[in-house]
């Protein structure tokens, strides 16, 4: 068994407390962003569009994130609403910051001109190893609650400021499986950006494989069930796995067909 008993509190003034959850989330945007930045420069686009579009994803993607969390927990923030507000205290799904961030960049492409393909594929290796960052600050937070397990890498957390729900039981450590699958995804992307593919094959890659690696890791995590036995972000992999990889192929089959017709 592994003991984490390190406070997730980094910071308390009065009643207001800094989290390394919380501190990890701005490193993961801060490390994402400048990994898409090297991209964009790469693909020629200028960074004045990259950090106005940047801007706005990143809006969006947070609300969008929270959105879906506070939809998943609606019970809990129904009776507590004043807490739908304290983000510094975790709850940010990833599926919800992706969903978020995309149809802000849609919107803003609509009165900015901005090549949004080869823009999201620039971006999907930055949001990957972003959201690998982010996942340290769940591990230390304790608010991705694995299943109970007495394996020896079983987590048990300690610290009475641990959002996790019973200190000192060995679970599951969910958020560290993600951090391991999101550093693989990102190991399998940045070698492949460089080939010559469609335009956006990289993003839908990204969306498929993460998307597969949360549907097998969630079966590890304690989640409400909404549907035949599936988590919320279970159903909501598996509808982007449906769309998104037939999406890769047709892509990357048209393309061809065009350079053929060349």
């Amino acid at each position: 068994m592994i003991t984490i008993g390190l406070d997730p509190v980094l910071v308390q003034l009065g009643h207001f407390s800094i989290r390394w959850y919380s501190l990890m989330i701005v490193t993961a945007i801060a490390v994402g962003t400048l990994v898409a930045l090297k991209e964009t420069r790469r693909k020629g686009i200028s960074d004045d569009e990259v950090f106005s579009a940047l801007t706005w994803c990143i809006i969006g993607g947070i609300i969008g994130a929270r959105l879906l969390h506070v939809i998943d927990k609606l019970e809990y923030y129904l009776r507590n609403p004043l807490m739908i507000l304290a983000f510094q205290e975790g709850g940010l799904a990833i599926i919800g910051a992706i969903g978020g961030g995309l149809i802000t960049l849609l919107i803003y492409s609509r009165f900015h001109p901005l090549p949004i393909r080869e823009f999201v594929d620039a971006a999907a290796v930055g949001v990957i190893l972003g959201q690998a960052i982010g996942r340290v600050g769940c591990m230390i937070n304790g608010d991705v609650v694995g299943t109970p397990t007495n394996l020896p890498w079983g987590v048990a957390y300690t610290h009475p400021n641990s959002l996790t729900p019973e200190l000192g039981v060995p679970l599951h450590p969910a958020a560290g499986y993600e951090l391991i699958w999101d550093l693989l995804v990102f190991g399998m992307l940045w070698p492949i950006r460089k080939r010559k593919m469609a335009d956006g094959t990289v993003f839908f890659l990204y969306a498929a494989l993460y998307s597969l690696g949360r549907f097998v890791i969630t079966f590890f995590r304690v989640d409400q069930a909404v549907w035949l036995g599936l988590t919320q972000a279970q159903v909501l992999s598996l509808v982007i796995l449906v769309v998104v990889t037939p999406l890769v192929a047709y892509l990357n089959r048209t393309s061809a067909l065009s350079t053929g017709a060349h």
